[in-house]
């Protein structure tokens, strides 16, 4: 359904430092710097990037919007949550763990970027 991702970060270095620790967990490598200053993250057929914004303003995040990155197992889930704490993120919602809805059993954990951006890290739970 998607092609890619972008958000906007004033420290796009600072985020890309964050990206690398949080997406390395769930297997993908660093990201890449092109020649206008994005970093582009590669990963099962998905691209997440990061850019300043090319208007001149500031970067901000979408108030009620989440980015979903889906991952192998809960404890992969746990990584992505601590890497992110270790490298600039603040967790936010409530702790990692299994949650139960319309959805079925998920495996969640949420974090902010150091932008602001509301990120979750799911797995889903198969009986």
């Amino acid at each position: 359904m998607f092609s890619h991702v972008m958000l906007g970060a004033d420290d796009v270095e600072k985020s890309k430092a964050f990206y690398d620790a949080t997406l390395g967990t769930l297997g993908a490598k660093p990201g890449m710097v092109d020649d206008k200053g994005r970093v582009i993250y590669n990963h099962n057929g998905a691209l997440f990037m990061l850019t300043k914004p090319i208007n001149g303003e500031a970067a901000s995040y979408a108030n009620g919007g989440t980015i979903g990155f889906a991952a192998s197992s809960p404890a992969e889930i746990d990584a992505w949550h601590a890497a992110g704490v270790a490298n600039g993120g603040t967790t936010c919602e409530d702790p990692p763990g299994v949650r139960e809805g319309a959805f079925g059993k998920l495996y969640l954990a949420y974090l902010r970027d150091p932008a602001g951006n509301k990120l979750c890290g799911l797995h889903w739970i198969k009986d």
